[in-house]
């Protein structure tokens, strides 16, 4: 996060952020799966290591879109 970028920057980086989360979940469900047809440990641990990366996705998702909205609001946009 940057205090040099516009409302639209924030925006656009907060809807990466959403989408990384996702792609993160999905691969957290994918390892779920894998572990629950296998049994293999190494699935269950990969799965709780996307789920930490989907969490830091989602808090820089939200505050990219907090920065966005100040900003928008601040009556500048930049």
């Amino acid at each position: 996060m940057s205090d040099d970028k516009s409302t639209a920057g924030n925006m656009l980086d907060a809807a990466k952020a959403k989408v990384n989360e996702g792609a993160d979940r999905l691969r957290e469900a994918g390892h779920d799966v894998a572990h629950a047809v296998t049994g293999d440990a190494h699935h269950k641990a990969e799965a709780l290591e996307d789920r930490a990366k989907a969490e830091v996705h989602n808090a820089e998702a939200n505050a990219e879109y907090t920065e966005g909205k100040r900003e928008a609001t601040d009556g500048d946009g930049h």
